[in-house]
């Protein structure tokens, strides 16, 4: 595994692009098995999770080409109903070929999905939620690992979800786009990733109305049809870039941004005490040099604040002048990078019982070497080195790579001293 040096106190200026949506294209990637035809995804990242995404096409039987992040999917001849249980178990997302092989063979065989650190995730809202759509499961394998859902028809229905789960909010969707009849979904997921997924299947001949709010219509057609789609861009990668801007210092303009989607964390900026001009596809942040306590920030479904900016928000306010606290309202175990925090001089005490992190804000932070322990925790190791006296080495970067196609790249465009280097730096 590879480790990545950052040489903190240098502020960050310049202009950056922002790269295109992890979480939208993880879905839409899973999706195109819908269209026994072709798909172009335009703006695609280049991410260790696209990547196994696109494998797993691959095993199916679809064949998959790149032209720059133009990602070209051929599905006619995706006739496997079982997703190997290697592929599934690397990475969570994998769970979303349960909704799209059922929705295109009414038949899908896949394991318990992995590849994330951060909480249990169970997929019990998932399996409940299609059950009612006359889907019939039995856990099969060694230690009833695999799970086998079939049906001679998948039918409409109405599903009422006990949490606005994202990820059983998509499969819902994407068994109910081919079935028969229409699929009412109540207290669906209202993030901007599935109204992407949403925005693709529309595109490609699906009847869905209600996107972007907690109820959603899906009228079942016969089939769908190639479709040439570009996604979103990424409203995470784009916020991490900024909190790093906050913790570092600087002014930077982001261009290719996905505004609309922003709007929580541009707030949480503001009250820490950045200078943030926007427009619908740009933003330019500044930040000073004293930066703002916030007395209690809580991650939530969206449009609340996202608790994948949890961990970048709680680096920089290990800065702030004063004391926060930082609830995590949506995962258990979000906060694994406060201990590699303290060995960079950060003051933080936890709160287990509430799932609480009280930060008292330190005037500095110290290089020191930590471990990236998940994705955005890992991004957020590399903020507190950004702004640290010194040299941190941040290892285990292959986590970081999931979301970012190139996290050192991005950052020395805009001024920032960091590169890849060996585990062995870390010694």
């Amino acid at each position: 595994m590879s480790s990545i040096e950052v040489i903190g106190g240098k502020q960050l200026k310049g202009e950056l692009n922002i790269q295109g949506s992890k979480n939208a294209a993880l879905p839409v990637i899973a999706a195109t098995i819908l269209n026994k035809g072709t798909t172009v995804l335009k703006n695609c990242p280049k991410i260790l999770d696209v990547y196994h995404m696109v494998k797993i096409l691959q095993e199916l039987g679809c064949t998959t080409a790149w032209d720059g992040n133009t990602l070209y999917v051929d599905s006619r001849n995706a006739n496997s109903t079982s997703v190997p249980e290697e592929s599934v178990t690397k990475m969570r997302s994998s769970i979303l070929f349960l909704g799209s092989l059922l929705g295109r063979h009414n038949d899908v065989i896949i394991a318990y999905p992995g590849g994330c650190s951060i909480g249990k995730r169970p997929i019990d809202y998932h399996l409940n939620a299609i059950s009612k759509m006359n889907v019939t499961q039995e856990f099969i394998g060694e230690n009833d690992a695999m799970i086998h859902c079939y049906s001679d028809q998948i039918l409409g229905t109405d599903i009422f979800l006990e949490f606005p789960s994202v990820g059983a909010t998509q499969n819902v969707i994407l068994t109910g786009v081919l079935a028969k009849g229409t699929t009412r979904i109540f207290n669906a997921a209202r993030e901007p990733e599935v109204v992407e997924v949403c925005n693709y299947l529309i595109a490609a001949g699906a009847r869905i109305c209600g996107k972007g709010t907690a109820f959603i219509e899906i009228e079942g057609v016969s089939q769908l049809h190639d479709v040439e789609f570009r996604l979103s861009s990424d409203r995470i990668v784009a916020g991490t870039y900024m909190a790093a801007v906050a913790a570092a210092g600087g002014n930077v303009i982001f261009n290719n941004t996905p505004t609309g989607y922003l709007e929580s964390t541009l707030r949480v900026l503001k009250r820490i005490g950045c200078n943030i001009d926007t427009t619908e596809d740009r933003i330019t942040i500044h930040s000073r040099q004293k930066l703002l306590p916030i007395d209690l920030l809580k991650t939530q479904p969206y449009p609340g604040f996202p608790t994948d900016m949890q961990s970048q928000i709680l680096s920089v306010l290990c800065l702030a002048d004063g004391e926060s606290i930082i609830s995590e309202e949506i995962f258990e175990s979000r906060f694994q990078n406060v201990n590699d925090l303290a060995k960079m001089g950060a003051k933080i005490t936890l709160d287990a019982k509430e799932n609480k992190a009280i930060i008292t804000g330190v005037k500095q932070l110290q290089g020191a070497v930590v471990e990236a322990h998940d994705l955005r925790g890992g991004a957020a190791l590399i903020i507190a080195g950004l702004a640290a006296k010194g040299t941190t080495i941040v290892r285990n970067a292959t986590s970081i790579e999931r979301g970012y196609e190139d996290i050192c790249r991005d950052l020395a465009a805009i001024g920032a001293q960091t590169r890849y280097c060996s585990e062995n730096a870390a010694e």
